[in-house]
């Protein structure tokens, strides 16, 4: 198993010692073990986990919001591989949420014709997917 001292695991995860002290402080991440010299281990699972808050921070969540994310994929068992694809993608509508609210101002900027073509083009597959997704979120497949 690979273990790695907070140093080396910055390294690898391309961010601050000081940012893994505040992960580990806010619960996001903890070592594995620590050294005979008391140093934190942190092992190679810790390292994917960062690289996923790097990309989940990246997606514009907050770090409270990574933490309750982060919490569910930890729960998971090998038998929950449906459940973890709802979350992901779970996790991709919220994205796309996120990036049509940030599209709102160009689209309220655009003429009228120009709304109406964009959007009719846009909603009929968008609102399929996202009440297919809903409906798979909130009461499960179908027996």
């Amino acid at each position: 198993m690979i273990l790695y001292r907070i140093g080396e695991l910055a390294k690898a995860a391309h961010i601050s010692e000081r940012t893994i002290d505040y992960y580990t402080k806010l619960g996001l991440i903890s070592p594995e073990s620590r050294s005979t010299k008391n140093y934190r281990l942190y092992s190679h699972e810790t390292l994917a986990a960062l690289e996923r808050i790097t990309q989940l921070k990246h997606d514009k969540y907050s770090l409270e919001e990574i933490k309750s994310m982060l919490g569910k994929w930890n729960e998971a068992t090998p038998e929950t591989d449906v459940s973890d694809k709802l979350v992901e993608l779970e996790q991709q509508m919220q994205r796309l949420e996120r990036e049509v609210k940030a599209l709102e101002p160009l689209i309220s900027g655009l003429k009228p014709g120009q709304a109406s073509r964009v959007l009719s083009n846009l909603l009929p597959q968008g609102l399929a997917c996202m009440e297919a997704i809903r409906l798979l979120l909130t009461q499960g497949p179908p027996m």
